[in-house]
C-alpha cells in the first residue's frame, strides 16, 4: 500500500475489489479456526522469507493452473493474501470465475499479518 502502482493496475484491482469479499488480518485466526484455507499468492521468494504459519503457497501466476492440485473443495472458504491486498484481490476474482464460491482477499496482506502479530514462519 506504500508502493506506487500504475493506474491500469489499480483499475484492475479496484474492479476486482468491487466483486469480491475481503477480510482483515484481525479476522484471520477466527476464519482459520472455522476451517478456512489460507493461500499465500506472493512470489516463491516472498513466501520463503516469511509467511503466515497456516498458509500454503500457490503463486498468483500459477494459481488457476495449480489450485486443483490441492484438496480444496469449491465450497470451502479460501482466504488469499499477498503483500498488501492488491494481487490477492485479482486472484480472488479469478478463483470466483473458476467456480470457487467462498473466496476472500485479505486486505492489508502480509503487512497486515505482521502488524496484527499473527504467527508466522519461514
Amino acid at each position: 500500500m506504500a508502493k506506487k502502482h500504475s493506474p491500469r493496475f489499480l483499475a484492475i484491482v479496484e474492479d476486482a475489489r468491487a466483486k469480491i469479499s475481503e477480510c482483515s488480518a484481525s479476522e484471520l485466526s477466527t476464519l482459520v479456526s472455522e476451517g478456512a484455507v489460507v493461500i499465500d499468492v506472493r512470489e516463491q521468494h516472498e513466501f520463503e522469507a516469511g509467511h503466515f504459519a497456516e498458509a500454503i503457497h500457490i503463486g498468483k501466476g500459477v494459481l488457476e493452473r495449480d489450485i486443483e492440485k490441492h484438496e480444496i473443495d469449491t465450497t470451502q472458504k479460501i482466504i488469499l493474501y499477498c503483500g498488501g491486498g492488491f494481487r490477492s484481490a485479482i486472484a480472488a476474482k479469478s478463483l470466483q470465475d473458476m467456480g470457487y464460491e467462498d473466496v476472500v482477499s485479505l486486505w492489508g496482506g502480509w503487512r497486515g499479518i505482521l502488524a496484527e502479530g499473527l504467527e508466522t514462519t519461514k
